[in-house]
């Protein structure tokens, strides 16, 4: 295999495998492979046997073969779906350009400090073209097509910004388009284009189908590409020496983009039935993008951009298209398996691709969506908020996606016609509260917010709390925030003025300090059934604002207390409160209490006709004033007892 590519190695080769602890072995593109790897088993022991590539690199990966030495292999995420990657020491994803890594790239392409101003700024308030720029290909073709219309129209007008992209079929276009318009210039125009595209498209799709990235002088012929126009440079790429000359398109994404446009240009109701029946059987990702190509030239204004340059693209193809995607959706049956829910997301970046909201809300309906322990990507906050803002009202369960406040404010737009959300377990900050508060204002059907595992701690945790007192939420969860006494004000503040706010889960912050007061009294003027304040190291001194809370809260049912160290002098006033409550449900587990407690334990039972579960677990109750526990229970109502 290194001989193959390195021939003048020949003679050193014995002594380069000799020591296999000083190889690293690169395999750039496991998704472009052809090569069909198993990575659960290897037999290959020895370098000089010979064997098909693909069991080459399983025996290095899995160091059956050249043991100690090292691989690094790279791969899209779609391909790794389909491997077993236990067998990897280390998997890194690359999370491409952040904020600072866009300006640099935009001000070392444009090389203009106002046009590449101009170009960042223009960026940066289009929100899906800013997205795009997390994959550096993208940015390189959004840098493209902006400077190609900064020469030609150096202003930016309504035109120019309502011409930019919104998706990326659109951004390939323009991309396109903008190479077409240059070429027309220099050439005899559509027809030239149309018939290169078509050989090009076939080609590309071939290739597209086939795990093929290079290509040679057959395929050329073959599908009868004629490299002698200006056109084709402006796609392909050559490299080496005739006769052995290779071409490439510019990137795999291009050439995909090439093998769905030609179904458009060359329609065929049969073989594009044959195409997407083949597409779909793919499991490997090969075929993802293509089908999101597929599926955006089925808008109208999209192929539009096209016609004065190509002429005019299928209508019967785009027909074709989305009674396809209608199919995709009527079989989708997502259980909770990830495989599950990547197939799902891919279906709503094939509705995305289409801009159809019609067909989105026609396909998606109310239905419930779960995404739930799925890594999200940018673009996929942008696809999921656009299909969410299509629809009617639901349920989102996005339960550690890794959102973080980028993806957040993604996802705002679209919070305005979801019932119950659930953001739990991700990287959630104080500075995506304003985030937060604005959806939460402007969206009069969310009834149910989780936001749970988070660290929602500081200055504008405050916006949170006041969006809360305009919304009609029912249920709020704000567990294992990170929040302390100086939040309570905040929480006081929207727990006041909220006349819906049913549930409330607070466990495992740490509120105990001078201003959970603030929260206690609120409480007493809330309709609150549920609250829990389970691990929020509450003490003794804290019982005094819990007695008040509970004996002026008519509304309370279900009040859980675990996990604090509630032992003390104080613990009775909680007791004589819990009298003159109503209290359905209580748990006390873990909190330290003994012997000397169960007196005031037993008054509480004794005085409370509502209570029906008591949870004691974990204490340390064993004394001589155990007895008269067990005697208030004998005259309790109680039915359950841990």
């Amino acid at each position: 295999m290194i001989l193959q590519q390195y021939p003048h190695l020949e003679g050193l080769i014995g002594d380069i495998l000799q020591n296999p602890e000083r190889l690293l072995f690169i395999f750039d593109g496991l998704d472009e492979s052809i090569h069909q790897m198993d990575f659960r088993s290897s037999k290959l022991s020895s370098p000089k046997q010979r064997t098909h590539f693909g069991e080459i690199v399983v025996s290095l990966v899995r160091q059956s073969l050249l043991k100690g030495c090292s691989v690094l292999m790279t791969s899209r995420p779609t391909r790794l779906g389909s491997v077993n990657t236990d067998v990897f020491q280390r998997i890194v994803e690359i999370m491409g350009f952040l904020h600072e890594d866009r300006r640099i790239f935009f001000n070392n392409f444009f090389g203009n400090e106002e046009w590449s101003e101009k170009a960042f700024h223009y960026v940066q308030e289009n929100d899906t073209l800013y997205t795009f720029c997390y994959i550096p290909a993208y940015c390189w073709i959004i840098c493209t097509v902006l400077s190609m219309c900064f020469r030609a129209q150096p202003t930016i007008t309504d035109q120019l910004m309502t011409s930019l992209p919104k998706t990326v079929t659109r951004l390939f276009v323009t991309f396109v388009s903008n190479i077409l318009a240059n070429h027309s210039q220099i050439t005899d125009g559509a027809h030239t284009a149309r018939e290169l595209l078509t050989s090009m498209g076939w080609m590309a799709e071939h290739g597209v189908m086939n795990h093929m990235i290079v290509f040679d002088e057959r395929h050329l012929e073959s599908f009868s590409v004629r490299n002698d126009k200006h056109l084709f440079s402006s796609f392909l790429m050559e490299s080496g020496q005739p006769p052995d000359v290779d071409y490439t398109f510019l990137h795999l994404t291009l050439q995909e983009f090439f093998a769905a446009l030609v179904h458009f240009i060359d329609y065929n109701a049969d073989r594009l039935l044959e195409t997407l029946g083949k597409a779909e059987s793919y499991k490997d990702g090969r075929t993802e993008i293509f089908l999101r190509f597929l599926c955006g030239f089925s808008d109208s204004s999209t192929r539009s951009m096209l016609k004065s340059h190509v002429g005019e693209l299928s209508t019967q193809a785009a027909r074709h298209v989305i009674t396809w995607i209608q199919e995709k959706i009527t079989e989708h049956r997502p259980d909770t398996s990830i495989r599950d829910k990547r197939d799902l997301l891919n279906v709503f970046y094939y509705l995305h691709e289409s801009r159809n909201k019609a067909l989105v809300s026609q396909c998606i309906g109310s239905n419930n969506i779960d995404f739930s322990d799925v890594h999200l990507s940018p673009l996929d906050y942008s696809v999921l908020s656009f299909i969410l803002q299509s629809g009617r009202e639901r349920e989102v369960n996005l339960h550690s996606c890794n959102i973080q406040s980028e993806g957040l404010r993604k996802l705002v737009p679209a919070l305005h016609n979801i019932k119950s959300l659930r953001l739990s377990i991700n990287h959630l900050t104080d500075s995506s509260c304003p985030h937060l508060a604005f959806g939460i204002r402007n969206n009069p059907t969310l009834r149910t917010l989780i936001l749970s595992g988070n660290n929602l701690e500081g200055p504008h945790f405050r916006d949170l709390m006041a969006a809360l007192t305009t919304s009609r939420i029912e249920g709020l969860q704000l567990s294992y925030d990170h929040l302390t006494d100086s939040s309570c004000p905040h929480l006081a503040s929207g727990i006041r003025n909220n006349p819906t706010l049913r549930t409330l889960h607070l466990s495992g912050n740490n509120l105990e300090g001078p201003h959970f007061w603030d929260l206690m009294a609120a409480l007493t003027t809330s309709r609150i059934k549920e609250l829990r304040l389970s691990y929020n190291h509450l003490t003794d001194s804290s019982c005094p604002h819990l007695a008040s809370a509970i004996r002026n809260n008519p509304t309370l049912r279900t009040l859980n207390l675990s996990g604090n160290n509630l032992e003390g002098p104080h613990f009775g006033d909680l007791m004589a409160a819990l009298t003159t409550s109503r209290i359905e449900g209580l748990q006390l587990s873990y909190n330290h209490l003994t012997d000397s407690s169960c007196p005031h334990l037993a008054s509480g039972i004794r005085n409370n006709p509502t209570l029906r579960t008591l949870d004691l677990s974990d204490n340390n109750l064993e004394g001589p004033h155990f007895r008269d526990l067990m005697a208030a229970l004998t005259t309790s109502r109680i039915e359950g007892l841990q």
